[in-house]
């Protein structure tokens, strides 16, 4: 006979950093979570804000996809809540570069936990001005901190720390080990196999994990912007100089739109209009897109404010979230990564991608850099063991799926492995080709799908090379195999999941609405799972 032990009332303190109807519904709700009611608490449902509006979450979210664009996004949430409002913003890729998932962001925000507005880094811009218009929108709606008696704002508690290593809010130092050039010579890109030394910090990754790295703008851009501001490097603002402060605290990519409302300030006639129009979103000249800060100051060159305002209007310098590629049980005390250096020219200057080409050419070996470790949202492989896996990874998608493999390979796990790889050319961009074909003569590699877009007449993607053995795969997932994808989320994974639903038509026997349902299905029952950007 089983002894009935009432569960403990779940008073949240005074002292928490919560109004009274946050600490009202997190009592009932814990009281719920731990047992019957209690008598005196209030249980309310997980998903409602303690009297308001249903949380975000992504069970009841049609906009959680990558590939809508923002407009049908927030359409389609028109008439929904506040804080699925501000879901829809994002860029649904659950990413974690903001250090939440979609969600878990939106719901921060609406709660006033969270103050950032700006952390959505695959949204951008779009998601920064669509959430500040939401804002703007809700007042103060939905779990604004109380007011004081006299008027005044009470006091924001000071934000708290996760674990050392574990959030991008506190960061750890590791050791740049060495980078490997993973293209052959011919080939268009430029891409790097990373070594960082992890020995000394408190970091313990699984595959399926990323890694959060703070980078370091280029000198060169750095040095150009200060010349361009007509201000003096070594000024001290606060305990850093000014060149210091612009290397490692403020981005100087795409301008933002406070940079533009303060050249609006300095600027008159068309100038100014032209800056008022670029701050609040629009496209005047039809150069936007490819203004960054040092691109700004040169379109409005009679505009130069003081260097302690011109950093007050500028972005944070966030940190970028690459996908490990190596096992912990493989590489002990290491983590790898694989990095495309983005270059490209536009007008006459040479862009550089502030992370890629940090690690692919200007940090020398032996020196420390910050990183966190972003602990993957439902991305991960089967606890059985005994299940087959199929991985479609081309170009730098192939980053997990080289650390999977090479799990697989440590555990000896005895379900099969397919891998869809694909690039541009053979010749020079089939990374890691040795240690694949290594892989395939220990039978741990069971196959290994190929496409190449650029070599011949046709184009060849791995979506394509899904269709062609179309009939053995549908017999993999039919045997339970889980399915993962990890590149672009606009188009390649979309491709990816046509090619599913196609397959489960013409060797499945399903009808359209069928297959579909089948893709669905994968997905529900985590046998589909995604890494994409």
């Amino acid at each position: 006979m089983s002894e009935h032990v009432s569960p403990p009332v779940v008073l949240i303190p005074e002292t928490a950093p919560f109004n009274p109807d946050q600490r009202a519904w997190l009592s009932g709700y814990f009281a719920a979570l731990l047992g019957p009611a209690v008598e005196g608490a209030t249980a309310l449902a997980p998903g409602d804000a303690p009297g308001g509006p249903k949380l975000a979450d992504n069970d009841d979210a049609p906009w959680h996809d990558p590939s809508l664009p923002l407009p049908e996004r927030m359409a389609m949430a028109q008439e929904r809540p506040e804080p699925q409002k501000l879901m829809a913003a994002m860029a649904q890729q659950d990413c974690g570069q903001c250090g939440y998932n979609c969600a878990d962001y939106a719901n921060a925000i609406f709660l006033k936990n969270e103050e950032r507005l700006n952390l959505c880094q695959p949204g951008g811009k779009d998601t920064l001005r669509m959430l500040k218009k939401l804002e703007e929108e809700f007042g103060a709606a939905g779990g604004a901190a109380p007011k004081k008696a006299d008027g005044e704002a009470a006091p924001k508690a000071a934000p708290e720390l996760g674990p050392l290593g574990f959030c991008r809010e506190n960061p750890v130092e590791a050791t740049f080990v060495s980078r490997t050039r993973l293209n052959a010579p011919g080939g268009e890109k430029e891409t790097w196999h990373i070594e960082i030394d992890l020995t000394g910090t408190p970091i313990d990754y699984v595959v399926g994990d990323s890694l959060g790295l703070f980078p370091a703008n280029a000198p060169a851009l750095v040095d150009a912007v200060i010349a361009e501001l007509g201000a003096r490097p070594e000024r001290r603002i606060g305990a850093k100089t000014l060149r210091d402060r612009l290397l490692t605290d403020y981005a100087l990519g795409g301008a933002p739109d406070g940079l533009y409302q303060l050249l609006s300030l300095l600027t008159s006639g068309e100038a100014r209009r032209k800056a008022q129009a670029l701050a609040a979103g629009e496209d005047p000249d039809g150069d936007a897109a490819h203004l960054d800060v040092l691109g700004a100051l040169h379109k409005f060159p009679g505009a130069r404010p003081d260097a302690e305002v011109f950093l007050e209007a500028l972005d944070e310098l966030q940190p970028r979230l690459y996908s490990i590629s190596s096992s912990p049980k493989a590489d002990p005390g290491r983590v790898s990564l694989t990095v495309d250096a983005v270059r490209y020219n536009h007008r006459s200057r040479l862009r550089l991608g502030v992370a890629s080409t940090h690690l692919g050419e200007r940090i020398p070996e032996g020196m420390k850099v910050k990183v966190y470790l972003q602990k993957a949202h439902g991305f991960a492989l089967p606890e059985d063991l005994s299940k087959d896996v199929i991985m479609v990874g081309p170009g730098t998608g192939i980053a997990p799926f080289r650390a999977f493999l090479r799990e697989r390979d440590a555990t000896q796990a005895p379900g099969r492995n397919w891998l869809f790889y694909g690039h541009q050319k053979q010749a020079s961009d089939f990374f890691y080709k040795d240690e694949l074909n290594g892989l395939k003569d220990k039978k741990v590699l069971t196959r290994l799908s190929l496409a190449w877009s650029r070599d011949g007449t046709e184009k060849t993607y791995v979506q394509d090379r899904m269709r062609e053995s179309g009939a053995e795969l549908w017999k993999w997932f039919e045997g339970g195999a889980h399915f993962y994808v990890c590149g672009d989320a606009k188009r390649m994974a979309k491709d990816v999941e046509r090619a599913i639903i196609d397959v489960a038509g013409q060797f499945g026997g399903k009808n359209p609405d069928e297959a579909v349902a089948y893709l669905a299905h994968l997905k529900k029952t985590g046998r589909y799972q995604a890494d994409v950007y």
